[in-house]
Protein backbone atom coordinates (compact mmCIF):
# COMPACT_ATOMS: atom_id res chain seq x y z
CA UNK A 1 0.00 0.00 0.00
CA UNK A 2 2.85 2.45 0.93
CA UNK A 3 3.88 1.79 -2.55
CA UNK A 4 1.16 2.67 -4.46
CA UNK A 5 0.33 5.53 -2.39
CA UNK A 6 3.82 6.99 -3.15
CA UNK A 7 3.42 6.48 -7.14
CA UNK A 8 0.15 8.48 -6.57
CA UNK A 9 1.73 10.88 -4.97
CA UNK A 10 4.63 11.40 -7.39
CA UNK A 11 2.80 10.68 -10.63
CA UNK A 12 -0.50 13.05 -8.90
CA UNK A 13 2.37 16.11 -9.09
CA UNK A 14 4.40 15.44 -11.95
CA UNK A 15 4.30 13.87 -15.94
CA UNK A 16 4.78 10.55 -16.43
CA UNK A 17 8.35 11.66 -17.87
CA UNK A 18 8.82 13.91 -15.14
CA UNK A 19 8.66 10.82 -12.23
CA UNK A 20 11.23 9.27 -11.20
CA UNK A 21 11.60 6.07 -9.76
CA UNK A 22 13.80 6.94 -7.30
CA UNK A 23 11.33 9.68 -5.79
CA UNK A 24 8.55 6.80 -5.32
CA UNK A 25 11.10 4.55 -3.72
CA UNK A 26 11.98 7.46 -0.89
CA UNK A 27 8.25 8.39 -0.83
CA UNK A 28 7.17 4.78 -0.04
CA UNK A 29 10.39 4.65 2.60
CA UNK A 30 12.05 1.45 0.33
CA UNK A 31 14.73 1.02 -1.71
CA UNK A 32 14.58 1.63 -5.59
CA UNK A 33 15.90 -2.18 -6.04
CA UNK A 34 12.62 -3.74 -4.04
CA UNK A 35 9.92 -1.27 -5.89
CA UNK A 36 11.71 -2.69 -9.23
CA UNK A 37 11.40 -5.99 -7.57
CA UNK A 38 7.39 -5.45 -7.46
CA UNK A 39 7.32 -3.74 -11.05
CA UNK A 40 9.80 -4.49 -13.58
CA UNK A 41 9.57 -0.63 -14.89
CA UNK A 42 8.34 2.46 -14.61
CA UNK A 43 6.28 2.21 -17.56
CA UNK A 44 4.68 -1.18 -15.90
CA UNK A 45 4.18 0.63 -12.43
CA UNK A 46 2.53 3.88 -14.05
CA UNK A 47 -0.18 1.41 -15.92
CA UNK A 48 -0.48 -1.08 -12.91
CA UNK A 49 -1.64 2.51 -10.77
CA UNK A 50 -4.22 3.61 -13.59
CA UNK A 51 -5.58 0.49 -13.89
CA UNK A 52 -6.01 0.15 -9.96
CA UNK A 53 -7.54 3.42 -9.80
CA UNK A 54 -9.95 2.96 -12.78
CA UNK A 55 -11.37 -0.01 -11.47
CA UNK A 56 -11.47 1.61 -7.68
CA UNK A 57 -13.41 4.40 -9.28
CA UNK A 58 -15.72 1.41 -11.22
CA UNK A 59 -16.05 -0.34 -8.12
CA UNK A 60 -17.41 2.66 -6.17
CA UNK A 61 -19.64 3.58 -8.93
CA UNK A 62 -20.93 0.18 -8.85
CA UNK A 63 -21.53 0.24 -4.84
CA UNK A 64 -23.49 3.33 -4.83
CA UNK A 65 -25.92 2.05 -7.69
CA UNK A 66 -25.13 4.68 -10.15
CA UNK A 67 -25.40 1.81 -13.01
CA UNK A 68 -28.82 1.44 -12.02
CA UNK A 69 -30.17 4.51 -12.41
CA UNK A 70 -32.76 5.15 -14.73
CA UNK A 71 -32.82 8.69 -14.20
CA UNK A 72 -29.86 10.44 -15.66
CA UNK A 73 -29.65 13.26 -13.00
CA UNK A 74 -30.17 10.53 -10.34
CA UNK A 75 -27.14 8.68 -11.77
CA UNK A 76 -25.41 11.42 -12.03
CA UNK A 77 -25.97 12.31 -8.60
CA UNK A 78 -25.00 9.15 -6.97
CA UNK A 79 -22.22 9.13 -9.50
CA UNK A 80 -20.59 12.55 -7.50
CA UNK A 81 -20.89 10.97 -4.46
CA UNK A 82 -19.36 8.12 -4.98
CA UNK A 83 -16.23 10.08 -6.75
CA UNK A 84 -16.44 12.25 -3.61
CA UNK A 85 -16.25 9.68 -1.50
CA UNK A 86 -13.28 7.73 -3.67
CA UNK A 87 -11.75 11.62 -3.18
CA UNK A 88 -11.80 11.90 0.51
CA UNK A 89 -10.49 8.37 0.85
CA UNK A 90 -7.79 8.67 -2.33
CA UNK A 91 -6.84 12.16 -2.96
CA UNK A 92 -3.32 11.01 -5.00
CA UNK A 93 -5.17 8.60 -6.90
CA UNK A 94 -7.84 10.60 -7.97
CA UNK A 95 -5.30 13.30 -9.09
CA UNK A 96 -3.22 10.38 -10.67
CA UNK A 97 -6.05 8.99 -12.18
CA UNK A 98 -7.54 12.55 -13.91
CA UNK A 99 -3.59 13.60 -14.82
CA UNK A 100 -3.34 9.91 -16.56
CA UNK A 101 -6.29 10.96 -18.62
CA UNK A 102 -4.34 13.80 -20.49
CA UNK A 103 -0.69 12.31 -20.52
CA UNK A 104 0.73 12.49 -23.75
CA UNK A 105 3.87 10.71 -23.92
CA UNK A 106 4.44 8.87 -26.71
CA UNK A 107 5.86 5.53 -24.30
CA UNK A 108 2.01 5.13 -22.11
CA UNK A 109 -0.41 7.10 -24.19
CA UNK A 110 -1.51 4.20 -26.40
CA UNK A 111 -1.66 1.56 -23.26
CA UNK A 112 -3.18 4.82 -21.48
CA UNK A 113 -5.89 4.71 -24.59
CA UNK A 114 -6.71 1.22 -23.82
CA UNK A 115 -7.56 1.62 -20.36
CA UNK A 116 -9.67 4.61 -20.66
CA UNK A 117 -11.65 2.55 -23.34
CA UNK A 118 -11.54 -0.41 -20.77
CA UNK A 119 -12.77 1.35 -18.20
CA UNK A 120 -14.51 4.69 -19.02
CA UNK A 121 -16.14 4.17 -22.76
CA UNK A 122 -18.48 1.11 -21.81
CA UNK A 123 -20.22 3.57 -19.65
CA UNK A 124 -20.44 6.74 -21.11
CA UNK A 125 -23.22 6.72 -23.38
CA UNK A 126 -25.05 4.07 -21.63
CA UNK A 127 -27.81 6.90 -20.04
CA UNK A 128 -28.22 7.71 -23.74
CA UNK A 129 -30.18 5.05 -24.32
CA UNK A 130 -32.50 5.19 -21.35
CA UNK A 131 -33.10 8.87 -21.76
CA UNK A 132 -36.89 9.70 -21.83
CA UNK A 133 -37.33 12.28 -24.29
CA UNK A 134 -41.07 13.47 -22.93
CA UNK A 135 -39.11 14.24 -19.47
CA UNK A 136 -36.91 16.87 -21.33
CA UNK A 137 -37.92 20.26 -23.01
CA UNK A 138 -39.41 19.81 -26.79
CA UNK A 139 -37.04 19.82 -29.45
CA UNK A 140 -33.88 19.31 -26.91
CA UNK A 141 -30.88 17.57 -28.84
CA UNK A 142 -30.01 15.12 -26.15
CA UNK A 143 -27.14 13.98 -27.46
CA UNK A 144 -25.67 17.40 -27.23
CA UNK A 145 -27.27 17.64 -23.64
CA UNK A 146 -25.09 15.36 -22.66
CA UNK A 147 -21.96 16.02 -24.14
CA UNK A 148 -22.63 19.66 -22.43
CA UNK A 149 -22.48 18.03 -19.38
CA UNK A 150 -19.91 15.73 -19.73
CA UNK A 151 -17.22 18.33 -21.17
CA UNK A 152 -18.44 20.76 -18.42
CA UNK A 153 -17.55 18.01 -15.17
CA UNK A 154 -14.63 16.91 -17.17
CA UNK A 155 -13.14 20.75 -17.76
CA UNK A 156 -14.16 21.42 -13.71
CA UNK A 157 -12.08 18.24 -12.95
CA UNK A 158 -9.21 19.18 -15.12
CA UNK A 159 -9.05 23.16 -14.05
CA UNK A 160 -8.69 21.51 -10.61
CA UNK A 161 -6.30 18.86 -11.16
CA UNK A 162 -4.20 21.76 -12.78
CA UNK A 163 -4.97 24.31 -9.76
CA UNK A 164 -3.87 21.80 -7.03
CA UNK A 165 -7.32 22.50 -5.41
CA UNK A 166 -8.91 19.80 -4.29
CA UNK A 167 -11.35 21.32 -1.45
CA UNK A 168 -13.78 17.82 -1.91
CA UNK A 169 -16.55 19.46 -0.06
CA UNK A 170 -16.52 23.06 -2.06
CA UNK A 171 -16.14 20.28 -4.90
CA UNK A 172 -18.95 18.34 -3.76
CA UNK A 173 -21.16 21.86 -3.87
CA UNK A 174 -19.88 23.18 -7.17
CA UNK A 175 -21.23 19.84 -8.49
CA UNK A 176 -24.53 19.58 -7.11
CA UNK A 177 -25.16 23.25 -8.39
CA UNK A 178 -24.14 22.60 -11.66
CA UNK A 179 -26.68 19.82 -12.30
CA UNK A 180 -29.36 21.51 -10.21
CA UNK A 181 -28.72 24.47 -13.28
CA UNK A 182 -28.87 21.48 -15.56
CA UNK A 183 -32.37 19.96 -14.39
CA UNK A 184 -33.74 23.70 -14.65
CA UNK A 185 -32.76 24.21 -17.90
CA UNK A 186 -33.04 20.73 -19.66
CA UNK A 187 -35.71 19.14 -17.80
CA UNK A 188 -39.28 19.96 -18.37
CA UNK A 189 -41.16 22.40 -15.76
CA UNK A 190 -43.18 19.81 -14.41
CA UNK A 191 -40.07 17.64 -14.03
CA UNK A 192 -37.62 20.32 -12.29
Amino acid sequence: MAILNAGYRVFAHNSYKHSPMQEVADEAGISKALLFHYFHNKKEFYLFLLDTGARTTVEYLTKCGCYEQEDLFGAMYLGMKAKVEVMRRYPDMTSFVLKAYYEKDEEVIGEVGKLIQKYGGFRANAYLVNLAPEKFRPGLDLKMMYLDMFWASEGYLWEKVQQGEFDVDAMEGDFTRLLNFWKSIYLREEES
